[in-house]
């Protein structure tokens, strides 16, 4: 990592990371619940194993993909650092929007985990923003920063059905 555009990718990252997913799926579900475990929902205890594993998985997806923003894409998640490259490995050869499932599975996993409704309520309405985003935002805007090749990779990876098959584009 000589590349001092790595370093800025890397400690820019690391910042957003706790600015971002850090308030949506740290601060605010710890305002909404305090952390306190309530009853199961359904009454369904299982639902806290599966809570667990959704957090787990989520925050190491979470991770991965950022990392792989700064150190393949040269960027950030940030939108005012974005990427220098289109990002089309790891998670991604699967799935366009990575971060955004692994931010609800951390969240859908927090309202199993403590039994908290309104938890899940808040995922849903995050999920709606999410979808939002991407397609008013950022679906144009790396149309117009990558141009073919993005236009490629949006008819081949969806935007959140992951594909069971790597593209290899």
């Amino acid at each position: 990592m000589s590349d001092r555009r790595e370093w800025w990718a890397i400690i820019g990252s690391v910042a957003f990371f706790g600015v971002a997913p850090g308030t949506v799926a740290g601060f605010v579900p710890f305002w909404l619940t305090g952390w306190r475990m309530q009853a199961p929902l359904l009454d369904v205890a299982a639902l806290r194993v599966v809570g667990a594993a959704l957090v787990i998985v989520g925050l190491a997806s979470l991770v991965e993909s950022f990392v792989r923003f700064a150190l393949v894409g040269l960027g950030t998640p940030a939108p005012i650092a974005p990427p220098t490259r289109l990002v089309v490995s790891g998670q991604y050869r699967h799935v366009r929007n990575p971060m955004y499932l692994a931010i609800l599975a951390v969240l859908v996993g927090q309202s199993f985990l403590l039994g908290s409704a309104e938890l899940l309520v808040y995922a849903v309405l995050v999920g709606l923003v999410f979808h939002a985003w991407v397609l008013l935002h950022e679906e144009p805007k790396l149309t117009a920063r990558f141009g073919p090749s993005y236009e490629a990779y949006r008819r081949n990876v969806r935007r959140w059905w992951p594909r069971g098959r790597p593209w290899s584009g």
